[in-house]
Parts: structure tokens; C-alpha cells; sequence
């Protein structure tokens, strides 16, 4: 159940212009196609980047694993510094809650828009980025297989796909509850942001030996 101890971190993965990108194609035209074709662009960049962030991890890291046991990885301090940086990057942002002038146009947007739309934002985005391979350095450490990053996949796709669950269950109060939902994730995202990166980084430390 050690898989369980990185869930947390697909909020951090939705939280921003992702989640509110999800919303805003919720509320398009063709809002279903859009919204699932989104959200496999959200699978393909989180299984994508997690993947390569193991693999990359694993090719500099230490083969040695009577090393890796007696002392800490210098994996270990990688990801506490990643951490630490997005702590500060998070608090720093927290006032920018305006969605960016271009989130207008995703009310005409298309599907292949949207999936690409969905690669790059869990793709690209810095935040996003370091919490792949934080994940990915939490299972290289770890020794884990890939499968345990599975349900952290799962749940940053679940996340983004709330606003389509929303539609799909809600009908047409769904043109009042996703905008509230919006309001509410650019006001409060950050302070749920930096609680689950705290946590994590406090795991992360009590595990340093």
C-alpha cells in the first residue's frame, strides 16, 4: 500500500490552469467530446512524463543497493529540494488567480485541441513536471515497480475529469455549479497546494536516515 503514500500529489497535479481548463471545456460546445479527449491527453502526458522520470532516475542512480540502504540517495535530497521549491513557487503564485486571456477561446475549442491542450498542461507545466519526478524518484528510492504509480495516474485523470462528471450528472445546473467550482479552485487551490506538498515533504524527510 505504499503506492498510497504519493496519491496526494495528483492534486498538485490539477490544481491551476489544469483543472480550470477542465471546467472551462465542460462548458463548451461539443463539451463531452472535448472534455474526453482532454482527459487522454492528461493520461498520455502523466503515464508519459511518470515513465521517463522513473527510467531516468533509475539510469543515474545508485546500483549499488547495500549503498542505497546504508546511506541516503542523493535521489533523496533531489526530490526534498523539488519540494522545497515548489512550497516557495506555489506560495509566490498564489495571488495570480486570474485565468490567462487564451482560457476564453476554449468555448469554440475542438477535440484535437483539447487533447492537446490536456498533454501540454500536465505535460509542461513546471509544477507538474517536478511532481513527476518526484513521483518517479519516490519509486526509484523505493524500489518499486511502475504499476504502483498507477493509481496516482488514475486519480490526476479522475481529478480532471470532474468537471465531466459534473455535466454528465447535473445536466443543464451544471452551467451554475462549474463556474462556482472555478471561483473556488483559483481562490483556495494554492492553500490546498502547499498542504499536500508539506505532507509530502515531510514524509519525505522522516525518511532521510
Amino acid at each position: 500500500m505504499d503506492f498510497l503514500t504519493v496519491l496526494p500529489l495528483a492534486f498538485v497535479m490539477n490544481a491551476g490552469p489544469q483543472i480550470v481548463s477542465a471546467i472551462f471545456l465542460a462548458t463548451s460546445q461539443n463539451a463531452r467530446r472535448n472534455s474526453v479527449a482532454f482527459l487522454l491527453g492528461v493520461a498520455t502526458a502523466a503515464i508519459t512524463g511518470t515513465t521517463l522520470a522513473l527510467l531516468v532516475i533509475e539510469a543515474f542512480g545508485s546500483d549499488d543497493p547495500s549503498a542505497q540502504t546504508s546511506t541516503n540517495d542523493p535521489i533523496d535530497y533531489v526530490i526534498i529540494a523539488l519540494l522545497l521549491f515548489l512550497v516557495v513557487r506555489v506560495y509566490l503564485r498564489r495571488k495570480a488567480t486570474d485565468p490567462p486571456a487564451w482560457m476564453g477561446k476554449l468555448q469554440t475549442a475542438t477535440p484535437r485541441f483539447s487533447f492537446k491542450l490536456g498533454l501540454m498542461l500536465y505535460g509542461l507545466m513546471p509544477t507538474d513536471i517536478i511532481t513527476m519526478v518526484t513521483v518517479g524518484g519516490w519509486l526509484a528510492t523505493n524500489n518499486a515497480p511502475l504499476w504502483q504509480a498507477f493509481p496516482f495516474i488514475g486519480v490526476t485523470v479522475l481529478l480532471a475529469g470532474i468537471p465531466l462528471l459534473v455535466l454528465l450528472l447535473m445536466g443543464e445546473r451544471a452551467d451554475v455549479i462549474l463556474p462556482k467550482m472555478r471561483h473556488w479552485m483559483n481562490a483556495n487551490a494554492w492553500i490546498v497546494n502547499e498542504v499536500v506538498i508539506v505532507f509530502f515533504l515531510a514524509i519525505s524527510i522522516s525518511g532521510l536516515q
